[in-house]
């Protein structure tokens, strides 16, 4: 579908004002997306806000022509003096870790379990029958996961905003350096996990296989050979091609492709993550110590307990998605194609991704033959979806949002809570607003360091095979699902996104420059070009 046929018309989905979401969703979803999301994101968001007493009743969103809009739901007057009365109990209990234990205890064992379980079916196998059973198990799982993820929003950056708050007030840092002091508390945002490590070690022992790794052989073949190599080393990376191979790279939609689906990519980032050496985080604790020294003596105290209340629960910003909905996610996205490649086969599609494109009852009527969408009809889905991004849309739909409430009218446990709560978010999808010059982009100082080198433009994860070591990724944003390729890159600059972005975590967590919320970089940095990315100032240059 060509941008020059018919303009799209924006109308709001509902009453109030909408704001769009272009860092999650910088390109329209998929039916089967858009229909799941919503009831499962607006579940998860009231989860969470009810368990903290904030004053909303957490959010809402709604798909126009494709594109994620937001809006935020207040909380039933009715409520209001029991939301109060819990606001009060949030800091003097730390009630984020009464669902950090929930979640390491309960809720992640217990979902990796279900991915696994999901993941050892082989969905082609199945009858037709069974195939669409299975389809619509993935679709209930992948729902579960969003709400799951939603749900534990709130202790991810609870304790991050009300830190930021209060440091930024002693110190007069910007909080973007403030930031920094989290960078080694989210192991699993710079790719690290138990079956990371045992890698790193069965590799560091086995120099024959290091040599299979960087033999510039056929990707796929080459992962195969490693997982069938006998001793720990096979057993090393069966055990990480399990846990991150049908994860989507990046993205939340199943029109996104999982690890295994990339496999030079792959093998190159599992190249660079198994050769770098584990730094020793002692620049952190410096870092810690000098802006301590800032703090006045009579905050010292309560700025220690803030910081380590931060840094306890930083890593949930990243888990709750990586173990949740983007592992679920590439299950649904598997159980989809392998129904496309049996419709495929019939000659009702032409080509086996273009069942991404229905909708989760449509994909289930194809696989039974009980009527759904034509071949074309799911083509012209597909092309409409890649021929169109989130910069189209408009950033809100209907009046303009109301102000934000006078949080000095608030009782002061009710003004904490959202306070942080606005901070955080507010640093989750703030983007630079500065003006941009011809030659520089003026972004958001997400990661220290100064970076040159030639610039990667990435317009979805099928590119994603073009990153060579060294390269700075410039793209519309990411996701937590791409810290699996970051070994590979030299920097990132976004369009979209703030100091508390997934891209802007996953650069800190990997020492690499970062850049974010340049709102201009993908349309103004051509794929080649050399580019400097200034961590230290935000900024990002374009030098040849």
């Amino acid at each position: 579908m060509s941008r020059a046929a018919t303009p799209l018309v924006f109308d709001p989905p509902g009453p109030g004002s909408w704001e769009q979401d272009p860092v999650h969703f910088p390109r329209p979803m998929t039916r089967y997306f858009q229909d799941m999301h919503p009831p499962a994101f607006r579940k998860g968001t009231g989860d969470f806000a009810r368990f903290y007493g904030m004053l909303i009743d957490g959010l809402q969103i709604a798909y126009v022509n494709g594109f994620g809009y937001n809006q935020v739901v207040p909380a039933p007057d009715a409520e209001i003096p029991a939301r109060l009365r819990r606001a009060e109990e949030v800091f003097a209990g730390k009630l984020w870790r009464e669902q950090l234990r929930e979640w390491d205890e309960r809720r992640k064992p217990a979902t990796i379990a279900t991915h696994r379980e999901l993941q050892a079916i082989d969905p082609a196998a199945l009858p037709d029958a069974g195939l669409a059973a299975y389809v619509r198990r993935c679709a209930d799982h992948h729902s579960a996961m969003i709400t799951q993820h939603m749900r534990f929003t709130a202790a991810a950056v609870l304790p991050t905003g009300d830190f930021l708050a209060h440091a930024a007030e002693w110190t007069g840092l910007p909080q973007s350096d403030l930031l920094g002091l989290m960078r080694g508390s989210a192991e699993v945002s710079s790719g690290g996990s138990d079956e990371m490590a045992r890698l790193k070690r069965a590799f560091a022992a086995d120099p024959a296989a290091g040599r299979l790794l960087a033999s510039g052989g056929d990707p796929a073949a080459v992962l195969e050979g490693l997982r069938s190599l006998g001793g720990d080393t096979g057993a090393a990376v069966a055990g990480y091609l399990d846990l991150v191979g049908n994860r989507i790279i990046d993205g939340f939609d199943i029109s996104q492709p999982s690890a295994l689906e990339l496999p030079d990519a792959l093998v190159r980032a599992i190249h660079a993550a198994v050769s770098e050496e584990d730094e020793d985080g002692s620049h952190v604790a410096d870092r810690i110590a000098d802006v301590r020294a800032m703090v006045p003596d009579a905050h010292r105290g309560a700025f220690d307990e803030l910081l380590g209340e931060a840094r306890l629960t930083y890593r949930l910003r990243d888990e709750r998605g990586v173990y949740s909905d983007i592992w679920a996610s590439g299950l649904m996205r598997r159980a989809a194609l392998a129904a496309g490649s049996r419709i495929a086969a019939r000659g009702r599609i032409a080509a086996v991704e273009h069942m991404l494109d229905a909708s989760l009852d449509e994909m289930c009527a194809l696989v039974e033959d009980k009527g759904g969408p034509s071949g074309d009809e799911l083509a012209a889905r597909a092309a409409y979806r890649a021929g169109h991004t989130a910069k189209e849309a408009p950033p809100t739909l209907g009046p303009p949002p109301p102000p934000k409430p006078d949080l000095s009218a608030l009782p002061p446990a009710a003004a904490r809570v959202m306070r942080a709560t606005f901070i955080a978010i507010g640093h989750i999808f703030g983007s630079s607003q500065a003006q941009n010059d011809q030659a520089v982009l003026y972004g958001l100082a997400a990661s220290k360091g100064v970076y040159e080198g030639p610039a990667r433009r990435i317009s979805s994860p099928a590119e994603f095979g073009r990153i060579a070591k060294g390269d700075v990724l410039v793209t519309e944003s990411t996701t937590e699902a791409f810290n699996i390729l970051l070994p590979l890159l030299g920097g990132i600059v976004t369009d979209n996104g703030g100091l508390l972005s997934h891209a802007a975590i996953v650069s800190r967590e990997y020492g690499i420059p970062g850049v974010v919320g340049t709102r201009e970089a993908t349309e103004r940095i051509a794929d080649g070009m050399v580019v400097r990315v200034d961590g230290d100032a935000g900024e990002v240059t374009v030098l040849s």
